[in-house]
């Protein structure tokens, strides 16, 4: 598959610069940083929220660390991990478990947490598991201009 459409139209409407790098098939961020052979906190992590009430919420972190969903704090909403099947409804264009760290084109708003605007450049998932998007940090705010950046690791 290499990327998701709406991934690749939305780096394209951004005129935003970067690489595809290929690399073993992986299951999880962690695995897709080990086989690629990056630093786990440059590559950029989904972890898609819901309200139960039909609101999403993108938060994005380091591979390397794990959300404190505590920390979400958007809305006055009660925000917890949605589930698996609800996924592959949301991100038809994507496999499961490799959603790209872009909340908008899916129509969700979008949190990151600050350690990963401190690189000077990131990984994100492509939308399958054989490939990841390599761009400077500077490229990635102009593609998502709207996140918010907070805390949101323990």
């Amino acid at each position: 598959m290499r990327m998701a459409a709406t991934l690749q139209r939305s780096l394209e409407r951004a005129h935003c610069q970067f690489d595809l790098v290929p690399h073993p098939h992986s299951a999880t961020s962690l695995e897709s940083a080990r086989v690629a052979n990056i630093p786990a906190e440059r590559l950029a992590k989904s972890v898609i929220l819901d309200d139960r009430h039909g609101h999403f919420l993108m938060a994005v972190v380091p591979a390397s660390r794990h959300l404190d969903v505590g920390k979400v704090r958007k809305d006055a909403r009660q925000w917890q991990l949605t589930n698996e099947a609800t996924l592959s409804g949301l991100f038809k264009d994507c496999e499961l478990g490799a959603v790209p760290a872009v909340g908008e084109p899916y129509g969700m708003n979008m949190l990151v947490d600050p350690t990963l605007t401190r690189q000077k450049d990131i990984y994100m998932e492509s939308g399958d598991h054989e490939n990841l998007v390599h761009m400077r940090m500077d490229e990635f705010l102009k593609l998502v201009p709207d996140a918010e950046v907070c805390e949101l690791c323990h």
